[in-house]
C-alpha cells in the first residue's frame, strides 16, 4: 500500500521532510513547548483518574455555574473548583466542590491572591 508523500516540517524555516507534523530534530522541542503549561508532578498526583471521574460526575449533577446561577444567569460549567484548596488540606468531597464557568473561577482565584 502506498504511503502519503512526506511534507515539510512545521517548524518555521526547516527544510526537512517528515511523515509527522515536525521532523525528529524539532519534535522534542515542540513537545517541550506544548507541555510547558502542564501541572507540576505534585499536582498531577492530586488530579489523577479518580479526580477526573469525580469531576465528571459533579459536572453531570451541577451543569450550571453556581455563582452565575445565584445572579440569575445560566452559564454552563467549565471548571470544578475546590472551595478549600487541596494544597491547604481540602478534600475531593462534594461539600468542598463548586462548579464554575471560567470567568467566575478566575475571579475567585484573583480575589484569593489579592487577599494574601
Amino acid at each position: 500500500m502506498p504511503y502519503k508523500p512526506k511534507r515539510p516540517c512545521g517548524h518555521p524555516g526547516c527544510p526537512n521532510l517528515t511523515d509527522k507534523q515536525y521532523c525528529p530534530e524539532h519534535e522534542a522541542q515542540h513537545r517541550r513547548a506544548y507541555n510547558k503549561y502542564e501541572r507540576s508532578p505534585e499536582s498531577k498526583k492530586a488530579y489523577d483518574y479518580q479526580w477526573r471521574k469525580l469531576r465528571a460526575l459533579y459536572i453531570s449533577h451541577h451543569p450550571i455555574c453556581e455563582r452565575c446561577a445565584k445572579e440569575g444567569r445560566t452559564v454552563p460549567v467549565e471548571e470544578v473548583h475546590h472551595i478549600i484548596p487541596v494544597n491547604q488540606g481540602g478534600k475531593n468531597a462534594w461539600s468542598n466542590l463548586m462548579s464554575l464557568c471560567k470567568s467566575c473561577h478566575t475571579k475567585i482565584h484573583r480575589d484569593e491572591i489579592g487577599d494574601r
